[in-house]
């Protein structure tokens, strides 16, 4: 096994097959990994709670940022509620 699929294991994505979404899928993980990463910095008392909410609070900014920019939920795929 490759070290960095290990500290970085990645989960197949099982949604729509779009440039787009298959990027925010991988932004997603980033941003779950490192707000885990960011937890046990906490709990382990190696940074304090503010540090960590400020940090979890920018990626998440980060990650809207990232949603934005794709235009992921902005329109309405043809599948969902498209009824004659």
């Amino acid at each position: 096994m490759n070290r960095a699929d290990f500290f970085y294991p990645r989960s197949r994505y099982r949604g729509q097959v779009k440039p787009e979404n298959l990027l925010f899928n991988a932004n997603l993980q980033e941003f779950s990994q490192r707000v885990n990463y960011i937890c046990c910095l906490e709990t382990g008392g190696k940074i304090s709670p503010e540090e960590s909410y400020r940090e979890i609070k920018a990626l998440w900014k980060e990650l809207k940022r990232s949603k934005k920019q794709l235009g992921i939920g902005d329109q309405p795929s043809s599948q969902e509620g498209s009824e004659p």
